[in-house]
């Protein structure tokens, strides 16, 4: 991961007033000179005066360019908005909260972008730490003892420097740190003192060239020779292509293994995408859980390769039940080194044979070189969803009409709602899907949505959201930002107008226990009064439609959002879709 400076398509800048010229310099000019010197490009957030003084010098010391604030409606979307261009870039971005009160507010996004191995730059600001400067009332309630305590269970790294220069390298470490893989989120927290410390002249920058993060590590050389043996003498092998980055050359040399090998792959729909789901050799629609194709090929596998793999245990579970492991695992992942006691994202504790502590994109030019080829195989032909029956819209519907309007468009999907087919729309491109949120935190649709816009526009790719209704409405703010910045992005809102995951956990505990589960909409529906979503997107200065709400009209309403967008437009269309789910 890089963040030297990159050539991007132009936002709709808000240019200061020329600044006039000045001798004096302050602390918060060296912070902002410092982000500057990262190839910090964007800074998302929403205002607040525990960091005024930050916030003066990026408009008035470097005239909001390098990095460029992007303001949000909400902490969360600040937050949601980095982890999107993240996601669509592999490039890190700040998102700067106000004091305790905007951590506290941004808390589920900084936990998913852990989840989401993001690594997002978070800045905060307390004030003042000398209980003798504080302005009476406000800084008292907006100074905690440890701020960084309240998010220290799922960041990589937080720290509040005490002075300007220890401020410059704490964003070195925090940069390195983050980028680092496994990758994550960290928390820098300034003092407002510092920030508005007087200097007599600014200081001496440091190279961040010197502070970048170390190379991948690679795997052992005898680790990749016993891995070499165990794919050349399996009979029914299989790769599990997880977590990977979005470069197009370690996507090429994923595909170069697999045929090299003639494996069948499976790929994660929380994931991004990770190998062509319309490969000869991809065996099954990725889902949230696995697709029966995928199960047999799991419980029937004698060597499985995972790479990075989102809950190896869990999918092993999955396909043997309580039956034991025979299979020999391949595990390559560094994943172990996030691993800690607070949170348990790490899940259950998979066997392994042969364990190569590092990335994917580190290990499979080195199998690529070390495995010996493979004869071809035929895989039976993947499962295609069929129409439900009935005359509503469907997400099937959704999913046959967005496919067929996207066709020799390139695109990317950043958002995908629950009980999504992964057969509905092909992954051919490392950058066609970015994933989910992580954290499996309601709201963040829309903002990751927005970054991932952020960070492709003027590629030629469509950014694309289809976000749950609960998703939308919870997260819908992200749409001015969207629309003041010129980042053009098409949400589909997939609206069944209910929690329906909730529904259905409450129908399956009603039946567990012998109650009516016909009661299971009480608490869930979103209904009585309906809510406009189009209206709350076009308050915000976006072009919406619907609701859509007869199959006739889907293919006609994404038609239309597409050519708006590739005009240059933000649009959001409110498809009510018939509760129900196509897929696990």
């Amino acid at each position: 991961m890089s963040n030297a400076p990159i050539t991007t398509a132009t936002i709709v800048h808000d240019r200061p007033s020329p600044a006039r010229e000045s001798e004096n310099y302050w602390g918060s000019d060296a912070i902002a000179a410092m982000l500057r010197e990262m190839g910090i490009t964007y800074i998302a957030l929403n205002p607040g005066a525990s960091y005024r003084g930050l916030h003066d010098s990026l408009v008035n010391f470097l005239g909001n360019t390098a990095p460029q604030m992007l303001l949000c409606l909400h902490d969360e979307t600040a937050v949601h908005i980095a982890q999107g261009y993240v996601k669509a870039s592999d490039r890190m971005m700040a998102a700067a909260l106000h004091s305790n009160v905007g951590l506290m507010h941004a808390s589920m996004p900084i936990f998913n972008a852990w989840c989401d191995r993001a690594p997002v730059l978070v800045l905060g600001a307390t004030g003042a730490w000398d209980a003798a400067k504080r302005r009476p009332w406000i800084e008292w309630i907006h100074t905690c003892s440890d701020q960084g305590q309240l998010i220290r269970n799922f960041t990589k790294w937080d720290n509040q420097p005490g002075s300007v220069a220890a401020a410059l390298e704490a964003l070195l470490r925090a940069a390195q740190i983050a980028q680092t893989a496994p990758r994550g989120p960290v928390y820098v927290n300034f003092d407002v003192s510092i920030q508005e410390e007087k200097l007599a002249a600014l200081p001496a920058l440091p190279d961040p060239a010197r502070h970048a993060p170390p190379q991948p590590a690679q795997a052992p050389a005898d680790l990749v020779k016993a891995a070499a043996k165990l794919l050349a003498d399996a009979k029914r092998p299989v790769m599990l292509a997880g977590r990977c980055s979005r470069d197009l050359n370690a996507w090429n040399a994923r595909i170069a293994l697999a045929e090299k090998l003639n494996i069948p792959v499976l790929t994660h729909i929380k994931l991004a995408a990770a190998f062509p789901t319309d490969h000869r050799l991809h065996a099954a629609p990725p889902g949230n859980r696995l697709a029966p194709a995928a199960r047999k090929l799991l419980a029937e596998a004698d060597v499985i390769l995972s790479l990075d793999w989102l809950d190896l245990a869990g999918s092993l579970k999955q396909a043997l039940g309580d039956k034991p492991v025979t299979a020999k695992i391949i595990n390559v992942s560094c994943d172990a080194h996030a691993h800690r006691g607070w949170s348990m994202d790490y899940q259950a504790l998979p066997p392994m044979d042969v364990y190569m502590m590092c990335e994917p994109d580190a290990a499979v030019p080195q199998l690529l070189h070390a495995v010996a080829p493979r004869p071809a195989i035929m895989l039976p032909p993947v499962d295609k969803p069929t129409a439900p029956p009935g005359n509503a819209v469907t997400l099937y519907g959704v999913g046959e009409a967005l496919r067929a309007a996207l066709d020799g468009i390139d695109y990317c999907v950043a958002r995908l709602p629950l009980g999504w087919n992964g057969a509905y729309l092909p992954f051919r491109h490392p950058l066609d899907y970015v994933g989910f949120d992580g954290g499996g935190g309601v709201g963040a649709g829309p903002g990751i949505t927005v970054g991932a816009a952020l960070a492709l526009k003027g590629s030629g790719r469509l950014p694309i959201g289809l976000c749950g209704d609960g998703d939308f409405i919870m997260g819908n703010t992200a749409v001015w930002t969207a629309v003041h910045y010129g980042l053009p992005c098409l949400i589909i809102i997939c609206n069944n107008r209910s929690y329906f995951n909730d529904e259905r956990h409450q129908e399956h505990m009603a039946v567990a226990r012998g109650r009516p589960p016909e009661n299971r909409w009480i608490g869930q529906r979103i209904g009585d009064p309906d809510l406009d979503l189009a209206a709350m997107a076009r308050a915000q200065g976006a072009q919406a439609i619907g609701p859509v709400t007869q199959p006739g009209d889907v293919r006609s309403a994404i038609d239309q959002g597409i050519a708006i967008v590739r005009g240059g437009g933000v649009c959001v269309i409110d498809m009510r879709v018939e509760p129900g789910y196509d897929a696990e």
